[in-house]
């Protein structure tokens, strides 16, 4: 298997062409080798993984072949192994830096600086899982005031028995001001990778899978200050499904007819804006999704958070997001684990990235008021409607329509007002869920598999609770 050349998503010159004066303008991706409308590359998107074999759920019976688990509460936060850490029980369960297990330095290969920090380690119990996995994605939900930041590791043990390495998942921080929060490429031990965000078994007809894994949080300081992170959720999706190019379809249920009031923000007014953030607004459909979610649970960046933003700028809020999920090592904003410790800053927000098995799963959290974030790639005969043709892109689902049809807001509109689409079903769930696809040079492609970030209260309704407990996430 190959590695892509290239994970983010870009638009093309005629993208830009297209915004000013197509009803349905393209999205993502000519000239930059990924998503372009005639679809040429490799990748599919933060969290994707070579074409040798896509992980995925089966509709309407992935759920079961997919495994999100979380530690969230204070027994959960005792349960581990504290090095330098403590548990902390409030309105918020979670641990955070108490006697520092030691200093060390480190040096931020983006910026060159070299700081020395105050460290603690808390190491989770190995979660064995009902049916082993080619692929797990970890994420987060944090804070970290400045001069504090935290690292995730995630070790598997493999089907034979044998151990993976301490895999970095992610080097984050809230802001920009201490590190630059990074991925790390090139980790291997030549069985499993590590690609952005996704650990990945590289050879899945082996028969090699992760049967357990471990998650370690190391939370850093400056020396000498009382300053903490606290991390409020860590967790896993774990996964494997069988490779296939299209999925059965679902039947509308209880779901169809209802639509979600979410704002609507395009990327594509803000091609051009801070292109240090992977090129601008045209491969921003990852923040821009996040921020339409963000906001339609009432949660929105204050002015002071915006001050840094040109006020002749539109929608400062989608430029805020772009800044503050950005992978500076993967060089573009779609890092899936990075968008949910993001939207996890709001003031009483969780976010997760799992994997959904089948629109069925999507109405039922919307109709508990839960909009979904999806991930998928696609030709642009494949969609009717979009106009354009993508090898990763993330947008919202808000509804129904009475059909069942899929109402998204697609931050791939020209404009605010074009944002709000209507895809037909069969055609959407199958570009989101497949593993395996054609591009347009005939080729092999791969797919998101069903992936999805979820947002949503840190204390939600019973309903929405219900739903989500339904979903394995609690």
């Amino acid at each position: 298997m190959t590695r892509p050349t290239s994970r983010r998503t870009l638009l093309t010159a005629a993208l830009a062409a297209a915004a000013a004066g197509a009803a349905h303008p393209a999205l993502a991706a000519p000239a930059a080798p990924r998503g372009t409308a005639t679809d040429t590359t490799a990748a599919t998107g933060a969290g994707s993984r070579p074409d040798a074999a896509g992980p995925a759920t089966a509709a309407g019976k992935g759920v079961a072949r997919v495994d999100y688990h979380g530690w969230t509460t204070y027994t959960d936060w005792r349960s581990g192994t504290a090095k330098g850490t403590r548990a902390v029980a409030g309105s918020r369960h979670g641990v955070v830096i108490g006697t520092p297990a030691g200093r060390t330095e480190y040096t931020d290969p983006h910026t060159g600086k070299k700081a020395t920090w105050d460290y603690a380690t808390w190491t989770g119990p190995a979660r064995r899982l009902a049916t082993p996995a080619s692929e797990l994605v970890a994420s987060w939900n944090a804070h970290a005031p400045a001069g504090t930041w935290i690292l995730v590791e995630l070790r598997g043990t493999y089907s034979d028995g044998t151990n993976t390495p301490w895999y970095v998942i992610g080097r984050w921080a809230a802001g920009d001001g201490d590190i630059r929060r990074t991925s790390l490429d090139d980790q291997t031990d030549g069985r499993s990778t590590v690609w952005t965000d996704t650990l990945s078994i590289d050879d899945t007809a082996s028969g090699l899978r992760i049967a357990s894994y471990r998650l370690r949080l190391t939370l850093y300081r400056k020396p000498g200050t009382g300053s903490t992170p606290k991390v409020w959720r860590l967790g896993a999706m774990a996964s494997d499904i069988p490779d296939r190019f299209t999925v059965p379809a679902s039947t509308p249920g209880q779901g169809a007819g209802k639509e979600l009031r979410l704002p609507r923000y395009s990327q594509n007014i803000h091609i051009g804006q801070y292109p240090e953030y992977d090129n601008g607004g045209e491969a921003w459909c990852s923040p821009t999704s996040s921020q339409m979610v963000i906001e339609y649970w009432g949660r929105k960046p204050t002015r002071d958070d915006l001050a840094w933003v040109e006020p002749e700028y539109a929608d400062p809020q989608v430029c805020h997001a772009a800044r503050y999920s950005f992978d500076y090592q993967y060089a573009g904003c779609g890092n899936w684990p990075f968008n949910a410790a993001y939207a996890a800053t709001y003031r009483d927000m969780q976010g997760v990235v799992t994997r959904l098995g089948s629109l069925g799963d999507v109405e039922k959290l919307i109709g508990a008021g839960i909009p979904v974030i999806t991930s998928q790639s696609f030709l642009k005969e494949e969609l009717d409607g979009a106009g354009y043709g993508t090898a990763g892109h993330l947008m919202c689902l808000a509804g129904f329509t009475a059909a069942g049809d899929v109402i998204a807001h697609d931050p791939a509109g020209s404009s605010n007002d074009d944002v709000r689409r209507v895809y037909k079903r069969r055609e959407f769930e199958n570009i989101w869920l497949r593993t395996k696809r054609y591009g347009a040079d005939g080729k092999v492609r791969s797919g998101s598999g069903g992936v999805c970030y979820l947002y949503w209260p840190a204390k939600p309704a019973p309903t929405q609770r219900q739903v989500l407990a339904e979903l394995g996430i609690r």
